[in-house]
């Protein structure tokens, strides 16, 4: 024990002997009505001694001394509460013993001055301390809260702004949607309406921060109450989650600042683990793109399943290197191996599997930026259809078992190069499962919050330039999906493989690009259309207003996800598909790139050129 220790102890037991005996001559005083000439403090000088080490021997035994109390809550009250109790119980049973004479009446009057003495005494270290922290702290007028929710939740917030007085949060006002509340009073501060108070609370009350503190809120009652706030330019910030609430660790380091999947509104989605688990554990996996976005957080999720190896295959040495550096952080257990390749190599993709003989096969790898494939039509041939049909046919050569390509929305009906390709991919995994052991299927879906060169990124990168944030139309809309809801529902969608099949994700209701990039502005903690502007400039090259999911000649099915629907195979003739898509390879040389159109055309009925669909549109309008 140090110096300091034992000095701050011996100075506490010392005033705690000067409050129990000050305690019991309160006592005798009240009791003897305060007639001096009744009492003889001859007679209780005597007994100061014994109340007195009573009082320090239960005190250490409740670690009374040894207690930080500037950090003093509820279990100290109820320590300090036991403690009063059984020095209680001593000191009348000893009292008793030794006929001291002393009425009870005595002892219980001591006993609660005794407990409110020491109970002031301790707590006034934590008030002497939230002073000095908000005399300090408290440089600026603090922010003006309107916390929502005036359940367990909303309250845990509001007493913790109450007790850190200098973090600079005073609550005002409260919301919450139950009608029983409004107009009731906790901890001083008023319930004044439902969700629809909200707007004129923050400009009646001059509310600088909004709380949202509903621990247990769905997803679209989340959104619609953001959308409410996002109206009030005050800044947001929001209470994580009902587990916080149930592991007590609700409060003002808990809270986190709003973001985009919140204002989507999407419910979480229900995975089936063990479904999963069962096709992949134990398997020797390969994942091409492994390096990418959703390649990466493919290999993420299937480490998890504990797979025998896991084969990271990747043209991108820069991004594998930094992906084997954080798995060799993971310290998973699981053989992971780093391959440098490109899929347009088919020598290459032999050695490979050859070496590992992967089970499954997972396929990232592609272009995918739209206007740029539209310039360069050959590129996205050479991976994405080229590619493909490469790494397909070694999968079918050595015995693969599953073989899962992820795909695109862009597929559907598309106006562009990229989603073409995509789309010939389909239709040749398709045709080729047809003849192979393999089950070859594919996965489409949408685009993915954060993913790299996506829409969300760059925003983002114009916010932090100073604007302006460009659109190409009010109107265009895309579906959206996080990446580790993509890549688990990859994974799910994999193990309902029979093959053939193309796997369609449920991505919700679309969402319009003009409103996404309101929202990042505002989530930046900026004013759209006045510290950022949003600037509209028109379609570029390969885009549509709206994509699609599913086309005309491909019917739906369910399956035991409510979030995964599987089109039904259309037949294709194998031999003539490929002859065509090996049609290809004598127009790349020389990149004629309208020839390399017509071929893409005699492939995908549904695709129309981009600027026959500007031109349509341009008539409409």
């Amino acid at each position: 024990m140090g110096i300091n220790m034992f000095f701050r102890r011996f100075w506490m037991m010392l005033v705690d002997i000067i409050l129990v005996n000050v305690s019991y001559v309160v006592a005798v005083l009240l009791y003897a009505n305060y007639n001096w000439s009744n009492i003889s403090f001859m007679n209780m000088f005597r007994y100061f001694a014994v109340v007195s080490v009573i009082i320090i021997l239960v005190f250490n035994i409740f670690s009374l001394y040894n207690n930080i109390w500037i950090y003093a809550g509820i279990h100290e009250v109820i320590r300090i509460l036991g403690a009063n109790i059984l020095s209680f119980i001593m000191m009348t049973s000893v009292f008793s013993i030794i006929g001291s004479g002393i009425p009870l009446n005595i002892h219980i009057i001591a006993w609660v001055f005794m407990f409110f003495f020491s109970g002031f005494f301790r707590f006034s270290f934590r008030l002497i301390s939230s002073y000095g922290n908000m005399r300090r702290k408290m440089t600026s007028a603090p922010k003006r809260v309107l916390i929502i929710g005036a359940g367990q939740a909303g309250v845990l917030c509001l007493r913790d702004m109450k007790l850190n007085v200098g973090l600079g949060y005073l609550p005002v006002a409260l919301i919450d949607d139950n009608v029983s509340k409004h107009g009731s009073y906790i901890s001083g501060v008023k319930v004044i309406g439902g969700r629809e108070s909200i707007g004129p609370v923050v400009k009646s009350m001059g509310i600088n921060l909004i709380l949202l503190a509903i621990a247990s809120i769905d997803p679209e009652n989340k959104k619609e109450i953001l959308n409410i706030c996002k109206k009030t330019g005050c800044e947001v910030k929001i209470m994580p989650n009902i587990v916080n609430l149930l592991s007590d660790k609700v409060g003002l380091g808990n809270l986190r600042e709003v973001n985009l999947e919140d204002l989507l509104g999407r419910n979480p989605v229900s995975l089936d683990r063990e479904t999963t688990d069962k096709y992949i554990k134990g398997k020797v996996v390969l994942v091409t793109g492994a390096a990418g976005s959703i390649g990466s957080q493919l290999c993420r999720d299937i480490l998890v399943h504990r797979p025998k190896e896991l084969i990271v295959l990747d043209i991108s040495e820069n991004c594998v290197f930094n992906l084997e550096h954080e798995f060799n952080n993971l310290k998973s257990g699981v053989k992971i191996s780093y391959v440098i390749a490109s899929i347009r190599d088919k020598r290459k993709l032999e050695l490979v599997f050859a070496k590992y003989r992967p089970n499954l096969v997972f396929h990232a790898a592609a272009l995918k930026h739209v206007p740029l494939m539209e310039q360069n039509p050959g590129e996205a041939i050479k991976t994405n259809v080229l590619g493909t049909m490469k790494l397909a046919q070694v999968a079918d050569a050595y015995g693969v078992g599953k073989f899962v390509m992820i795909s695109s929305d862009k597929a559907v009906n598309p106006v562009n190069v990229m989603g073409a390709t995509k789309r010939i991919c389909e239709i040749y995994l398709t045709a080729l499962n047809e003849r192979s052991k393999t089950e070859f299927v594919a996965v489409r879906f949408g685009n993915v919050l954060g993913s790299a060169g996506s829409v969300v990124p760059l925003f983002l990168d114009q916010i932090r330039a100073g604007g302006p944030v460009t659109i190409t139309s009010k109107e265009m809309t895309r579906f959206f999906m996080t990446i580790p809801e993509a890549s688990e529902l990859v994974l799910e969608a994999g193990s309902y493989a029979k093959g053939g099949e193309v796997f369609i994700l449920d991505m919700g209701s679309p969402v319009k690009i003009y409103d996404l990039a309101y929202d990042l502005i505002w989530l930046s903690g900026l004013r759209p259309f006045k510290d950022i502007d949003i600037k509209v400039t028109g379609l570029r090259p390969g885009e549509k207003l709206y994509e699609e999911t599913l086309l005309e000649e491909e019917g739906l099915s369910l399956t035991a996800n409510d979030k995964i629907f599987v089109t039904n195979p259309v037949k294709y003739d194998f031999d003539e598909l490929t002859q065509k898509v090996e049609g290809f390879i004598p127009l790349l040389e020389f990149e004629e790139r309208e020839l390399i159109i017509q071929q893409i055309e005699s492939l995908v009925w549904s695709y129309t050129r981009f600027e026959d669909v500007k031109v349509f549109e341009e008539v409409v309008s």
